[in-house]
């Protein structure tokens, strides 16, 4: 037989409070079939599931509160309970049953949650208060799990276009365009964090590995650099790392500008609680620009 505690109704919770504390267990009940025991701030009842045995609370110690990851054994023997545990707060009076006992200062009392889902359904189990001696360890967390969390808490944003010709402006078929991006942080990185859980702490660090641009016209260009800003010194030149050179004008398009997107790619280097690896985060902003045929500007 397997003995489930499940939470009342609220009724019986608030009932509680205005009445002396109450404990029945099963030998009170010539049935056999449970029982019910409340504290001042919980109560449970204890059922006898049948047909289910060897599912033991807390896994094979079988001891509730032993620690903050436990696991229910099914008839197959597999293991699928998951435990958590948040300190009471306020803590419960002296008197109460959820202390089992025990005095003030002596342990503390913790409302232990668990989910578990045996043959694959919906299991009853709900939270109940309990009386830890220490506090319950954390569950273990895989750095994986901690580095994506800490992907997760970082600012990065898509590139911080800088491109001559400048949105606004109007560019020439045949002249060379200038492709860059303005560093920072959450543009360009390195952006840094960390995220930690039991015990483990696991470190991101991000980085623009190659900004890929679409340029409207159906060609594309990859840039692994952040590309030249560019300044009128340098004239008619094109541009010695990140550049572009339409053929044919926009005004032939959608609006009569190329929409220009650029594509950062961010690689993101992990390391922590004895493991490392990599991820990546896609992101993309885009501009407008204005190509003409030079004739139309000299006219």
């Amino acid at each position: 037989m397997l003995t489930r505690r499940i939470a009342v109704t609220a009724a019986i919770v608030v009932a509680t409070a205005f009445a002396a504390p109450v404990s029945s267990s099963a030998e009170d009940d010539p049935k056999g079939g449970g029982g019910i025991e409340c504290g001042l701030y919980n109560c449970q009842v204890e059922v006898e599931v049948p047909g289910q045995a060897g599912g033991q609370e807390g896994g094979s110690g079988g001891s509730p509160g032993g620690g903050a990851g436990g696991s229910y054994e099914n008839p197959d023997g597999t293991l699928d309970k998951v435990c958590t545990y948040t300190l009471a707060d306020p803590q419960p009076p002296a008197d109460s049953l959820d202390r089992e006992g025990h005095r003030p200062g002596d342990g503390a009392v913790y409302e232990k949650s668990c989910s578990v889902a045996p043959d694959g359904e919906e299991d009853l189990w709900v939270a109940e208060m309990v009386w830890l001696a220490e506090p319950p360890g954390q569950e273990a967390v895989a750095p994986a799990v901690l580095a994506q969390r800490a992907v997760d808490s970082m600012t990065l944003l898509g590139p911080d276009i800088n491109i001559n010709p400048r949105p606004g402006g109007t560019g020439l078929v045949g002249m060379p365009v200038w492709m860059a991006v303005d560093k920072a942080p959450t543009t360009w990185g390195p952006n840094t964090a960390s995220a930690s859980a039991g015990g483990v702490t696991v470190t991101a660090t991000a980085k623009v590995a190659k900004v890929m641009w679409a340029m409207g016209d159906g060609s594309s260009v990859t840039c692994t650099g952040p590309g030249t800003v560019y300044r009128k010194s340098y004239g008619l030149k094109a541009s010695p790392d990140c550049g572009h050179v339409y053929t044919r004008p926009s005004a032939d398009t959608s609006g009569g500008t190329y929409t220009v997107t650029a594509t950062s790619t961010w690689v993101i280097n992990w390391q922590g609680g004895g493991a490392s690896g990599q991820l990546t985060e896609i992101r993309t902003s885009s501009v407008a620009v204005a190509i003409v045929e030079s004739q139309a500007v000299n006219s």
